[in-house]
């Protein structure tokens, strides 16, 4: 039978966490927002609507969020060029491929950015699929996203094993009845993940990498 292993990509394969904290928080000035850069960072992995909810305050002009959401994305582009992959990402997602994995990228993000990731990543050659924030009603934490990257690959949730850096990530599988492990590389806490949901913690893709046979990604054998 199939098994699916999904990643999430942003500070999970790709390292980006850091440029997506200062794009915030500099869209965020821009718009006439105070907000700390660890709030912003607590907050990565949701959807743009839902960050900006978690941020900033309910009675503030709604009519500008996507004015902030544009924001970011101008400024965050402008470091594309410069992505780099976390050490043996590429090789992870190959490994999974030649053990017969379905390896699928569960991201929110979309065109370019989606396009950015993947070169830096360089593993299209290990990919099955890829599911975006464009393919369902609602983002992380909610279980959508990781049900449609089921559904493209025809995989049951007892059969996959979602990576994610974030606790948005470790609900979203929790809620979808997904095994998880979750990577510090993206600088949430072990203990924040593994309260989340995490089965699993690792440092980063080679960690995991390393440890591939005791992870849980040995349990749907």
């Amino acid at each position: 039978m199939d098994r699916a292993a999904l990643f999430d990509v942003d500070g999970t394969l790709v390292d980006t966490n850091h440029l997506h904290v200062v794009a915030w928080w500099e869209a965020f000035r821009q718009g006439g927002h105070r907000v700390a850069t660890h709030a912003v960072h607590r907050a990565l992995g949701l959807p743009g609507e839902q960050l900006i909810d978690q941020l900033l305050a309910p009675s503030r002009d709604r009519s500008e969020d996507a004015g902030l959401s544009a924001a970011h994305d101008t400024l965050y582009a402008t470091s594309f060029e410069r992505l780099e992959a976390f050490d043996q990402a590429g090789e992870l997602l190959r490994k999974l491929a030649d053990d017969d994995w379905k390896v699928v990228l569960v991201t929110s993000a979309k065109d370019r950015e989606l396009t950015a990731l993947r070169r830096a990543l360089d593993a299209d050659d290990a990919l099955t699929d890829t599911a975006t924030a464009d393919d369902v009603e609602q983002g992380k934490p909610a279980p959508d996203p990781i049900r449609h990257a089921l559904s493209l690959v025809g995989v049951p949730a007892d059969r996959a094993v979602f990576v994610g850096d974030s606790v948005w990530d470790m609900r979203a599988a929790r809620r979808a009845g997904v095994a998880s492990a979750g990577l510090l590389c993206g600088g949430i806490p072990r203990a924040d993940l593994i309260e989340a949901g995490a089965a699993a913690v690792y440092d980063d893709p080679a960690d995991l990498l390393a440890r591939l046979r005791t992870s849980p990604f040995a349990a749907p054998a």
